[in-house]
């Protein structure tokens, strides 16, 4: 489990987003009234963030989620932080003591996950990709779960996933990023259907095979791996904003041409995790 700064447009707050959370390793009782406690230290500013579970839960042995079971936590956190009493697998919880409900998001790349975050959660952090037939892809599939569960499109909010490495040395974050964008695409593009994840053919095998030869564990391997398959351009086009602050921000126009409304953006294994930060903030965010 992760915690991200998030910020929507025109807010003068700065959401805390736990991001993201599973329902496997970690009870969504145990989630919910963490994200609660949260709440009450910096009020209306917690978010957050389930999942089906990738390296936290294969590292450990354990199966992910399906998007059945994905509904089902996410609808029982969702009443929990209303302090009504719900059952989750058999066991029954009550939060009588919370004030207010804090949004609860479902990190969604799969295509069941993402219609199923349509039809329960109160925003989608989508790991999909940010070129326009993803975006226009993976949103077509949450709107679908919205529209099937009767919903108003503007009450799910969408955020778009990708890694970040900002760097006064563009060559230097190139270097790195391979093995976030090894880490990524274990999950976002599944091998078992690389066409309904919008993979191109020429893309296909070497994906496969970085399925075949990635262990979740990110490592300076996986940059090698990436480019000794030629996936490197292609990833890193799909999921990240990566190089000198001029070239992150020509990305990111070109996400927000793409159809990207937000960004929600992980540094866990930038070059300069701080320094990104710090660089995006300062000569990115301001040209945005």
């Amino acid at each position: 489990m992760g915690l991200g700064c998030t910020r929507r447009a025109g807010d003068q707050a700065r959401p805390c987003a736990v991001c993201v959370t599973n329902l496997i390793s970690r009870h969504p009782s145990v989630s919910a009234a963490a994200i609660a406690s949260i709440d009450q230290i910096a009020p209306g500013r917690a978010v957050l963030g389930v999942g089906a579970g990738h390296s936290g839960t294969r590292n450990l042995g354990l199966r992910r989620s399906t998007a059945k079971e994905l509904g089902a936590g996410v609808g029982f956190i969702k009443a929990l932080l209303r302090g009504q009493s719900a059952t989750f697998e058999g066991t029954a919880a009550q939060l009588p003591w919370v004030k207010r409900a804090p949004p609860v998001f479902l990190a969604a790349s799969h295509p069941g996950a993402l219609q199923i975050a349509g039809e329960v959660a109160d925003g989608v952090f989508t790991n999909f990709g940010l070129s326009a037939e993803n975006i226009r892809q993976s949103e077509g599939m949450v709107l679908h779960g919205i529209e099937a569960a009767g919903r108003r499109t503007e009450t799910v909010e969408l955020w778009q996933i990708a890694a970040l490495d900002c760097c006064e040395n563009g060559d230097q974050a190139r270097a790195k990023i391979g093995a976030m964008l090894a880490f990524l695409a274990g999950y976002v593009i599944d091998s078992r259907d690389l066409e309904s994840r919008g993979v191109p053919p020429p893309y296909r095998e070497g994906l496969l095979e970085l399925h075949r030869r990635y262990s979740t564990r990110p490592g300076e391997a996986d940059n090698q791996l990436v480019k000794d398959l030629g996936l490197f351009d292609y990833l890193a086009r799909r999921l990240s904003i990566c190089g000198t602050p001029a070239e992150c921000l020509a990305q990111a126009r070109e996400a927000k041409r793409a159809g990207a409304k937000r960004l929600m953006l992980t540094v866990s294994l930038a070059s300069d995790p701080v320094r990104t930060v710090e660089l995006f903030g300062e000569q990115v965010l301001p040209a945005l």
